[in-house]
Parts: structure tokens; sequence; C-alpha cells
């Protein structure tokens, strides 16, 4: 059973934009402070926005006031708007609880940014 379908990556150049998606359920949206994470290519997997229950949002110094997460409770998915794209931001972005659970990553979505 999938708890998180990621979608929306692509390639794209440097400085611009694509939002991610992750779709999961009712009960893990309404249960799970949850998370945006990346691995990039020889890297460990790190979260880089986090969205609390009450929908208080954090970021880590590499996406800070580039990247926005945000959540869709009708939708059942949780979003992650991407600005500014940089290299260093190449990835394969994956949604999970925070903490982790290592059962419930998904296949995530991979994100290219070169010229």
């Amino acid at each position: 059973q999938e708890r998180f379908v990621e979608s929306g990556g692509g390639s794209v150049q440097p400085g611009e934009s694509l939002r991610l998606s992750c779709t999961t359920s009712d009960y893990i949206l309404s249960t799970y402070n949850l998370a945006w994470y990346r691995q990039g290519p020889g890297q460990q997997r790190k979260a880089v926005a986090y969205i609390t229950l009450g929908d208080v949002t954090t970021y880590t110094d590499s996406a800070r006031g580039r990247f926005t997460i945000s959540k869709d409770k009708a939708g059942r998915s949780i979003s992650l708007q991407m600005n500014s794209l940089k290299p260093e931001d190449t990835a394969v972005y994956y949604c999970n609880a925070v903490p982790s659970k290592d059962h419930w990553w998904g296949q995530g979505t991979q994100v290219t940014v070169s010229s």
C-alpha cells in the first residue's frame, strides 16, 4: 500500500519554477506532521520543508525564501512550490511523516535543474 504518491517533477533551467504534489490519505494528513525530503546524487535523503498538523511551516536554509510547502485537505495532498531553482536542487523529492517512517517512502519525483 502506497502511503504517498509524488508527482510534478521535471527538467528545468536555473531560475525556473516547479510545483510538486504528494497525494496521501485523510488519516495521514490529519494525524502526522509532514515534510518534503530530497536525495541528491550521492547524498543522504534530507528534509527541506515541514508542515505541522496546525499548518505551521518551517524550512531548511537551502529552501527558505524559495520553496513553499502547503496542505490541501480536500485534495488529500501536500505541495511544494519551488521557485528560483538552482542546479543544487537537483534531486529525487519525497514526502513522508516527521519523523519519517521507513516503510512509507514512495517512488519520489525527479527534479533536474540544468542549463
